[in-house]
């Protein structure tokens, strides 16, 4: 068995997302002034992370879309942990066609467009391979469980429309974005997972998402 992470590291300052701030991480205890706190030689470090959800590589449940969607707390582990993966190699506007054919129920559908090539460059932000709208209907007609793609967003951000988002969200089916590392993966044959801490009113949140390849 080999494991296989497939997210960006969360560093102070970084953007994920134009025009949303990047993490600000510091001591809320540094470990200097917990020596006077405990017995002598005994020191600790509690660190402090003020942050959007939308940061690094996180999971979309449908609370992000809808009022009324599971969040965080109330999202099936089983719809985003030890899932059969899949990957499809594609880019551009990413249409039904690249999935025809294939055997999608119950995967993790995860796209490689190779985007994270831009990955902290402001190349990232624009012009981004993403999922057309038939795409998504046909993901969810097919069953799947859950759909990564390692760009900027799963949707063309071009328009203020977000037809993947709202597609599969009010199906039930958890996206993640801003996947990293996807190249070293076979097309089949591994287990992805990607689960959030379980928080209330919140729909998004990052992951440590991975996988294990047999």
């Amino acid at each position: 068995m080999r494991l296989v992470e497939l997210n960006h590291v969360i560093e102070p300052g970084m953007v994920t997302y134009a025009g949303l701030p990047g993490p600000v991480i510091c001591d809320y205890l540094s470990r200097e002034a917990s020596r006077g706190k405990y017995a002598e030689g005994t020191e600790f470090q509690i660190g402090r992370i003020d942050m959007v959800a939308n940061t690094g590589t996180y999971l979309d449940t449908p609370f992000h879309r809808y009022a009324d969607g599971d969040d965080l707390a109330a999202f099936p582990l089983g719809k985003v942990t030890a899932l059969p993966g899949l990957v499809v190699r594609a880019d551009g506007a990413v249409g039904p066609e690249v999935f025809a054919g294939l055997d999608l129920a119950g995967k993790a559908v995860l796209v490689h467009t190779g985007w994270d090539r831009h990955w902290g460059t402001g190349a990232y932000f624009t012009g981004h391979p993403y999922l057309t709208e038939a795409a998504a209907l046909a993901l969810r007609a097919a069953g799947v469980a859950l759909v990564g793609i390692d760009s900027h967003n799963i949707d063309d951000t071009a328009g203020m429309a977000r037809p993947v988002h709202t597609v599969l969200l009010h199906a039930g089916i958890a996206i993640v974005e801003h996947l990293t590392n996807l190249g070293a993966l076979p097309d089949t044959g591994f287990i992805f997972n990607a689960p959030p801490p379980r928080i209330r009113g919140m729909g998004t949140f990052p992951v440590r998402a991975h996988a294990l390849i047999d």
